[in-house]
């Protein structure tokens, strides 16, 4: 698929791996719908896209969680464009928390914004995208394969994720519809900062180190170019390969390795 002149709606998209592929699309030619709930700055953010690229951007408040917001956002870009060519669902949320001590208001979060935010995005886009032969996109994450201590809520998410588009891709083998599920390594941005403690309140720090991590720019790159040549799942780091490599042929001794990786973070959750 070359992207130029195609239609992209991107959720999240005022921060993090969003906002970074609002841009890298822009560049790239497509017009796009970005949602978020920051409605000021995806204002800013369409303004500054079409003072740069030859091309159009469009803003729409939107919380995933909320299935009449996730219509809107659809409809927003059949108005605009008359079409969809690329859906990509990257809205999210983490937590940092181990199950015996959160509230379990956390969870219901997490799977409302994380999975149900996927799920009624791509209900309502997907009979355009039907009719473009285009592109659903998940934004999941390696702990949509491994479990993650201290990420329960998270990691069930992302399974869920993970399990919808596989369904969905078999579904649409004979519609000419490319369902991509793309998992980034660790990378920096405001996830962490973002994410949910116990008490459903926002950590503020993250616990990792940021320095070390893909940046948000590289992972869009690395997502446009799967859309373009119509990638099945895109598994970004060396780390994450070898992670689904190993927990499904040395299941045990990997949980026993991820253990051990969360031991290190700040302030552990794990002694």
């Amino acid at each position: 698929m070359n992207l130029k002149s195609k239609v992209v709606i991107i959720t999240g998209a005022s921060s993090g791996i969003g906002k970074a592929l609002a841009y890298e699309l822009a560049g790239r030619g497509a017009n796009l719908v970005l949602g978020a709930r920051q409605y000021v700055t995806l204002c800013e953010i369409t303004q500054d896209i079409e003072k740069r690229f030859q091309t159009k951007a469009v803003a729409a408040q939107c919380d995933v969680s909320v299935e009449d917001d996730c219509a809107f956002l659809i409809k927003q870009a059949i108005l605009t464009f008359g079409k969809i060519d690329v859906l990509i669902n990257n809205a999210g949320i983490s937590m940092r928390a181990l199950f015996k001590d959160l509230d379990l208001k956390v969870l219901k979060t997490l799977m409302d914004v994380n999975f149900w935010g996927t799920v009624y995005c791509t209900k309502y886009a997907l009979p355009e995208i039907v009719k473009t032969k285009g592109s659903i996109v998940g934004v999941s994450s390696i702990a949509g394969y491994k479990g993650l201590p201290g990420r329960t809520g998270y990691s069930a998410s992302k399974f869920a994720m993970n399990g919808f588009l596989d369904a969905l891709r078999i579904e649409n083998l004979r519609t000419g519809v490319h369902v991509m599920t793309a998992c980034p390594g660790f990378t920096a941005s405001n996830i962490r900062n973002t994410a949910l403690n116990q008490s459903a309140q926002q950590q503020g720090e993250s616990s990792l180190n940021e320095e070390k991590m893909m940046t948000a720019e590289e992972v869009a790159k690395l997502i446009a170019d799967g859309i373009e040549i119509r990638t099945r799942t895109l598994i970004m780091t060396g780390q994450g390969k070898l992670t689904v490599t190993l927990s499904k042929i040395f299941p045990a001794w990997l949980d026993k390795l991820v253990y051990n990786v969360f031991t290190k973070e700040k302030d552990p959750l794990l002694k």
